[in-house]
């Protein structure tokens, strides 16, 4: 049996690199349990994951989580193909709404203080995503950011399911 990390066929997945804030990985979780997405923790991690901010953040949610914590995102990569990671960074160009996303993706996220590094950024291509927001703004709260990507992600997904008879699993 391989230590590595596998993932459960078909559903979204969203990765925080190195996330730094507690409160805002507790509500990211509650939120991959709405949708039934899988949430990836990239080490280091600002925190413990026993710590009380994020188990009052997910509130009794925690306990459906799926939950993987890997060492860094080449593991995530390995796990999910590379070609299915969108990199999430306001120094990206595209706007979130042009991608297609699948069954699979992942939606990648840098830490709260500086977002991923502008050389992964210019690596993903046109995979790297942003959300749109007016100049006075630096940026959404890293779980407001989680939140809009992984809806639109389902959206996508449930709109292709649904002209194929299928849905978010319930």
């Amino acid at each position: 049996m391989s230590d590595r990390p596998t993932a459960p066929a078909g559903n979204l997945h969203l990765v925080l690199a190195q996330p730094e804030i507690a409160a805002n990985t507790g509500a990211i979780g509650r939120t991959c349990v709405a949708v039934g997405a899988t949430l990836w923790l990239v080490r280091p991690l600002g925190f413990r994951l026993d710590d009380r901010y994020v188990r009052r953040a997910g509130l009794d949610y925690w306990e459906h989580l799926e939950l993987r914590v890997v060492d860094g995102l080449d593991e995530v990569a390995e796990a999910l193909g590379r070609d299915r990671l969108w990199w999430f960074s306001t120094k990206a160009s595209r706007p979130y709404t042009e991608a297609t996303f699948r069954p699979g993706d992942a939606l990648v996220f840098g830490p709260e203080s500086r977002g991923l590094p502008a050389r992964l950024v210019a690596e993903a291509g046109d995979r790297a995503l942003r959300i749109p927001m007016r100049p006075e703004a630096r940026s959404l709260n890293l779980a407001n950011a989680a939140a809009v990507g992984l809806y639109e992600a389902v959206r996508q997904v449930e709109a292709r399911n649904s002209s194929h008879g299928g849905g978010l699993p319930s």
